[in-house]
């Protein structure tokens, strides 16, 4: 039976979604901003920021048997680098309260890392900035986190680093998932029926240095599937599961793992991030996907919508009328959270310079997979007008 419209409730915050409009946003939004932050981390003007975006998410419950929400938010300092904070929440909604220091800072040799680890090219390759963080829980109250690292000098250098903890407060880092570089690593919080674990990743795809620059470059159109004996690697990359289409699409230019999957039944739900060039730029929007739970890196047994789960608006970036925003037209997700009655809570970044909440519904998502197919492998619509 087909779902066109439901009703979605999140801790007091309800609202009705549609196939049309298949998110709610949240009338507090943005649920964290950098002043929310400077109040905890503004005496130290090393760690004045000016952003709070690309939060992963974590649901914790303490000894108490209380449930928290966990957001690890990504923070521009005044240096240009990017660190990642930590705040709690007992709704997920408000009332965050943000660590007194970063949670994870590039690499020194103070910090704690695993066995056998090269601490040196760790140290360099994150000393440009930590930033988009991703918290998939592997079981036996373990948390695998992947992150973004940036070369101090090496422009757009940057690899995805492992790190696990248990509580939120220890990290041990585990070190780059690949030395080849790349963006948004995601890992699905259990293994496939061969007790392979997986991951997206988005490699660069033209793994090349660029003439006379220095660099990386890639047109960063695919997603491919990464295998390992376990979460914390090491990692082989795989076989392309996506790749992005050309033409009139919402993921022309640019796709990319979003948050962690989720099981459900309708298959692993993944919320992947798109971009199209346009005249005024380059906006990136959010899309939806299910992998079969059985063969989940089989790209013939993927469904996605060609059409978006969300489109970047004014209403994503309200901020003071002297801030600075960092990328405009951007609504970015790290992290989505699932609730009662097909409720889910999605966190995202807006334009790269706050953090807001919006509820979907799972059955809708799942429609949406079923009217506006797009192939996998080509982009191209499987759905005619």
């Amino acid at each position: 039976m087909s779902c066109t419209k439901a009703y979605v409730e999140w801790n007091g915050f309800e609202g009705t979604v549609t196939i049309n409009e298949p998110v709610v946003r949240y009338p507090g939004n943005p649920i964290l901003t950098c002043h929310d932050v400077n109040e905890i981390w503004g005496n130290d003007g090393r760690l004045y920021t000016y952003t709070v975006h690309n939060a992963g998410m974590a649901e914790v419950t303490g000894a108490n048997g209380k449930t928290q929400t966990i957001m690890l938010f990504r923070s521009h300092i005044a240096d240009g680098r990017s660190v990642i904070g930590k705040a709690v929440s007992d709704n997920g909604l408000n009332a965050w309260k943000v660590d007194p220091r970063p949670f994870l800072l590039p690499a020194t040799e103070s910090d704690l890392f695993a066995k056998g680890i090269d601490i040196a090219s760790i140290i360099e390759s994150e000393a440009g900035g930590v930033e988009d963080i991703r918290v998939s829980p592997v079981g036996s109250g373990l948390y695998v986190l992947t992150y973004s690292a940036y070369h101090r000098q090496i422009t757009d250098r940057v690899k995805v680093m492992i790190a696990v903890t248990k509580d939120f407060k220890t990290v041990v880092r585990y070190g780059p998932i690949s030395e080849q570089d790349m963006r948004n690593v995601v890992i699905f919080p259990e293994p496939d029926k061969n007790k392979k674990w997986i991951a997206l990743l988005r490699p660069n795809d033209k793994n090349r240095e660029v003439a006379g620059s220095g660099h990386i470059g890639g047109s960063f159109e695919e997603i491919c599937a990464g295998f390992a004996a376990g979460p914390t690697g090491p990692w082989e990359v795989g076989n392309v599961i996506m790749r992005s289409g050309h033409g009139p699409s919402a993921f022309q230019a640019k796709i990319g793992p979003g948050a962690p999957p989720i099981r459900t039944r309708y298959g692993w739900l993944n919320i992947f991030h798109g971009v199209r060039s346009t005249m005024a730029g380059n906006p990136y929007t959010l899309g939806v996907a299910f992998h079969d739970l059985e063969d989940p890196t089989n790209p013939s047994k993927l469904r996605i919508s060609a059409k978006p789960l969300l489109m970047p608006s004014a209403s994503d970036c309200l901020v003071r009328e002297t801030d600075y925003v960092h990328v405009p037209n951007v609504v970015f997700s790290c992290g989505a959270l699932p609730g009662q009655d097909d409720t889910l809570a999605i966190y995202y970044g807006g334009n790269d310079t706050v953090m807001n909440a919006g509820l979907a519904n799972i059955d809708i998502l799942n429609e949406m997979c079923n009217v506006f197919r797009l192939d996998p492998l080509t982009g191209k619509h499987l759905y005619s007008l």
